[in-house]
């Protein structure tokens, strides 16, 4: 048995891990890379070897970062059944067909406009019809329930607590005679976040593939977060300017939306327009509302037992054109303005930034994580006074805050309750990290487990057992 990773090795975008087993080719989620932007082209040009042999992927959860390339598979003539929740295929299939729209559109933009910065391509990464066409792969499983992927292998999904329908993975895997259970934490979320249960804790296994994005940082307290956007909304409104925020169009605008709404019910932030500049999250919110068997019993408690939509109130107004989008830059604050993608990199955010990051009366509010050279990061990056934005360099002149309090991701305190929690583990494989928080999140963990704690490189092959 053998794991090789083609993504989210030592860094944290692009999960795609394989499993060999008995002569079966299993992937583990097979996402896009973000980043630089030339650099991140190239990667999800290419897709894993054997691609026509994969027996199998199963999907952890609907973010880009790990379902976004299944339509490239899908160019490059995979067709094996793709396992997930019903959540997240549902979510997929408004993910992947924006993904395409997207690829599209950046495209047609960037030769019209940019091609001073154009990577040179054959044509869009994937098209709508791509994404369209991959999902008749996908099949959806309930929670808890054990499927059988291929011969000799059966999973069960369990809830991993990061965003809607997320799972993490038990596998069993017999080869020769031998079973071996390994475990994949997928994107493991924290307590209390708003929306969703608490993570499960993962079942015994002999190997944990686990992620480590925040395997030496701890986030601040998910309680306080209201506290600090309602301070933020008052006083950039005192200014008559702008709270931009750039915002994953999954879980992230939906957490931050809910929280508004519980503020306006107590008359904490000023009466002023919540725009959500985003068709795809206006999908996404429909599908949170088809999945209420996914939410914690707080959300229930707060809207749904009162009949209430805990996304929608009368501040909040969802577009739908390009031209309500456009028609938001002559409008004047205050107002809020939630925009995809999270990390500045694609979608109507960079349009705002470009427009609106100039202006010292607005505040650009980061609540999610920014990967390494994404445009996020270089907005939120104190020492960079000006941005790239279309081939235009703009100055920095809002002002910028970043909260950290709203991750989804799990903190170190958290992943070191997570894997110390788990019975007879043998062996630790961190994945979806940059080596400085994955090393600290190693080493405390051989020492606290006596497991040994291996930080594979893309394309490395580690002995299962």
């Amino acid at each position: 048995m053998k794991f090789i990773s083609h993504g989210a090795a030592r860094e944290v975008t692009g999960t795609c891990h394989e499993l060999v087993i008995g002569g079966r080719r299993i992937l583990l989620d097979c996402g896009l890379f973000q980043g630089h932007r030339r650099e991140a082209a190239e990667k999800n040009a290419r897709v894993p070897p054997h691609v026509g042999k994969i027996d199998a992927l199963l999907l952890s959860h609907a973010h880009m970062d790990h379902v976004g390339r299944i339509p490239v598979l899908w160019k490059h003539g995979f067709r094996a059944p793709v396992f997930c929740t019903d959540a997240t295929k549902d979510l997929a299939e408004v993910m992947l067909a924006d993904g395409g729209y997207i690829q599209e559109k950046d495209e047609e933009y960037f030769r019209k406009h940019c091609r001073e910065s154009m990577i040179p391509c054959k044509g869009p990464l994937y098209t709508q019809e791509d994404a369209a066409a991959c999902m008749a792969l996908f099949r959806g499983v309930q929670m808890h329930e054990w499927v059988t992927v291929c011969p000799g292998v059966r999973a069960q999904f369990i809830n991993a607590g990061h965003i809607l329908g997320s799972a993490m993975l038990v596998l069993e895997c017999t080869e020769n005679g031998k079973t071996v259970r390994i475990g994949f934490s997928g994107d493991i979320g924290r307590s209390n976040l708003p929306i969703i249960p608490d993570p499960a804790p993962m079942p015994p296994v002999d190997v944990l593939i686990c992620e480590s994005t925040y395997g030496d940082r701890r986030h601040e307290d998910i309680r306080n977060a209201p506290d600090h956007v309602r301070d933020i909304i008052v006083r950039t409104a005192k200014r008559g300017g702008k709270i931009i925020i750039p915002a994953f169009s999954l879980e992230r605008t939906q957490e931050v939306v809910y929280d508004l709404h519980l503020l306006w019910d107590a008359k904490q932030i000023p009466e002023i327009p919540i725009i959500i500049d985003s068709p795809l999250a206006s999908k996404v919110t429909d599908i949170f509302l088809r999945h209420p068997e996914s939410y914690d019993r707080k959300t229930y408690e707060d809207f749904l037992a009162r009949s209430h939509n805990p996304f929608r109130f009368h501040l909040v107004r969802y577009t739908a054109t390009v031209e309500e989008s456009k028609a938001l830059n002559a409008t004047p604050g205050p107002m809020i303005i939630m925009a995809g993608s999270g990390m500045c990199e694609a979608g109507r955010i960079r349009h705002h930034l470009r427009n609106e990051l100039g202006n010292p009366k607005n505040t650009v509010l980061a609540v999610g994580y920014m990967g390494r050279d994404t445009l996020g990061a270089k907005v939120v990056d104190p020492i960079v006074r000006e941005v790239k934005i279309f081939d235009e360099m703009t100055p920095k002149r809002a002002e910028v805050q970043q909260l950290d309090a709203y991750s989804g991701h799990a903190d170190c305190d958290d992943l070191d309750r997570f894997v110390t929690g788990v019975k007879g583990l043998q062996k630790l494989i961190l994945v979806h990290g940059d080596v400085d928080q994955m090393r600290p999140f190693a080493k405390r963990m051989e020492r606290a487990k006596g497991v040994v704690a291996l930080m594979p490189e893309r394309g490395e092959e580690v002995n299962i057992v």
